[in-house]
């Protein structure tokens, strides 16, 4: 579970930054490297970091079972 995190966390500091150069010089990377947004590879690039953003809203909501040992309870 751990290394999915991290894996998707990466994924989304991806996804973040590309977004970043979309915004910024409207320069799509992903788009670049996969052969333009209609691309097979690179739609599939944008669900994939679409999924990994899905994934980090569970696991952020998802209650943290080691809070009570550190509130002593």
């Amino acid at each position: 579970m751990k290394t999915l995190n991290l894996v998707t966390l990466v994924l989304l500091i991806v996804g973040g930054l590309n977004w970043g150069l979309v915004g910024a010089f409207q320069f799509d990377l992903v788009a670049a490297l996969f052969g333009g947004q209609d691309a097979l590879a690179a739609r599939l690039v944008y669900v994939v970091v679409g999924l990994s953003a899905l994934w980090q809203v569970v696991a952020l909501a998802r209650p943290d079972p080691r809070a009570d040992l550190l509130r002593g309870a």
